[in-house]
């Protein structure tokens, strides 16, 4: 049940509806908790069951790190977490990546071994869930909460149907306060909501599905069919399908929320506007990259202990964070490279090598957006060959375009998609939206449904990050 499909803008009507006849704040929160697991089971309903179990462990052992004053107890409760949640993500998520990585080790030592196909079935969401319910019994560890919700609304936290998939990463401290408060949501928030999710299912189904994904598949099915301009022209395009897909998704999560009075933070904040990489990962999937800073990155160590030590910190937490998109050497890759970015982009800076200059800070954008362009062929590429495949083909002559305008449009789009970037760079997308007036306002959603009408025929893709 994908948010851009009719199953589930039926399913959202229902629950709407019901949520505002109901009379009780009880009752609405019952409502979307049972709304949001009916939401879960149409995935995989036996996955129902370990979505609840991952929950009710959280919430037990969080209460149980609050109510003990002795520090052992509670680091081996917070270890049993740890290892609960990331036992069950490795088993689903891992586990035939680490065998098949353990045959190919035997077989370089002359061993052959063909590891048993367990039929392992990655359950959707969980690592989303995974790590937004983690954040909530290492914060009662550290002393920031209060481990003292209702296990009602603690699984309405963990499995509220707009995040529940494909984020964003919630924390605890700001979506059970919410939770725990009685809200109706007023007429303006329901409008905008509703604005933020016709915004959001434009941006998956025109954008990166009718204009983007088509240049893409083609040119990274067989690259080396084409030639240096089809070539860059795929991998801008796939920088433009995985923000319109992801920031899609996003944006449609933010707004069901709103539409039942939940505010959740923003995931992206104009990505391809970034001065350096530190800046893009202020502006990219805001949820993990505070997440892995906040959990992971400043536990082993942060800025202390010096430029090694620091850089040795960013390595592992990009590598870890390249690895938790997916069970896969090139998303390994990916990361790596990213870490390797922020680490030398950090070193440069404390040589004085970077300062700051507005006269060259366009060009530090570009140069940003290339690289970030370039580095996002692992993440798409299957294998390493199709990778180096890729890579070849940005500088191979010889071969005439063949995309012809799917190409251009592409090229065409992402340039505008830069460049509205770069003029919002500072700016929120709520008060400039605010600023139109509502026939404008009105005008802009009528426009998105017709374009989304328009491109809506053929194969109905789920979003990119269902698979993480």
């Amino acid at each position: 049940m994908v948010f851009n499909s009719f199953t589930f803008l039926i399913f959202f009507a229902v629950v709407f509806g019901l949520y505002w006849l109901l009379p009780g704040w009880a009752a609405r929160k019952w409502l979307l908790l049972i709304a949001s697991y009916v939401f879960y089971g149409a995935w995989s309903p036996p996955y129902v069951f370990l979505l609840l179990a991952s929950t009710f462990l959280d919430w037990w052992l969080a209460r149980l790190i609050g109510r003990s004053a002795d520090p052992r107890r509670r680091r081996w409760l917070l270890v049993a977490s740890l290892a609960g949640n990331l036992g069950l993500l490795g088993y689903f998520k891992y586990g035939s990546f680490l065998l098949d990585n353990f045959a190919v080790l035997l077989a370089s030592a002359g061993i052959a071994w063909q590891p048993v196909d367990a039929g392992i079935v990655l359950p959707i969401g969980i690592s989303f869930y995974t790590f937004a319910s983690l954040s909530y019994t290492i914060d009662v560890y550290r002393g920031e909460m209060r481990a003292d919700s209702k296990f009602s609304d603690y699984a309405l936290f963990v499995s509220f149907f707009p995040h529940l998939v494909a984020g964003p990463i919630l924390r605890a401290r700001n979506l059970l306060p919410q939770i725990a408060a009685p809200r109706r949501p007023t007429l303006n928030e329901v409008g905008w909501g509703l604005a933020l999710f016709c915004f959001g299912l434009f941006c998956k189904v025109v954008m990166a599905d009718a204009l983007f994904a088509p240049v893409v598949d083609e040119v990274f099915a067989a690259p080396g069919k084409f030639g240096a301009a089809d070539t860059w022209a795929a991998a801008l395009a796939f920088s433009g399908q995985i923000y319109y897909d992801f920031n899609g998704y996003s944006l449609c999560a933010i707004g069901l929320a709103l539409c039942f009075g939940y505010a959740f933070p923003d995931n992206f904040r104009h990505p391809y506007a970034a001065v350096g990489f530190s800046d893009f990962w202020r502006r990219w999937h805001i949820s993990l990259s505070t997440w892995l800073r906040d959990y992971l990155y400043i536990p082993l160590g942060g800025n202390r202990g010096g430029a090694w030590r620091a850089g040795r910190s960013l390595m592992l937490t990009m590598l870890i964070g390249g690895l938790w998109h997916g069970a896969s050497w090139m998303f390994v890759l990916w990361g790596g490279l990213h870490g390797f970015y922020l680490w030398a982009e950090r070193l440069l800076q404390r040589n004085g090598a970077v300062a700051p200059d507005e006269g060259r800070q366009r060009l530090r954008q570009v140069l940003t957006f290339v690289v970030v362009t370039l580095t996002w062929i692992p993440f798409r590429a299957p294998d390493a060959d199709t990778a180096l495949g890729i890579l070849a083909g940005l500088f191979r002559s010889g071969l005439p375009p063949m995309l012809d305008l799917p190409g251009l449009a592409a090229i065409a789009a992402m340039i505008f998609t830069v460049a509205w970037h770069m003029s919002m760079r500072e700016r929120r997308f709520e008060p400039v939206i605010a600023a139109w007036g509502k026939s404008r306002q009105l005008a802009t959603v009528t426009g998105c449904l017709a374009a989304m009408y328009l491109f809506s025929g053929g194969d109905q893709r789920a979003f990119i990050y269902f698979q993480f």
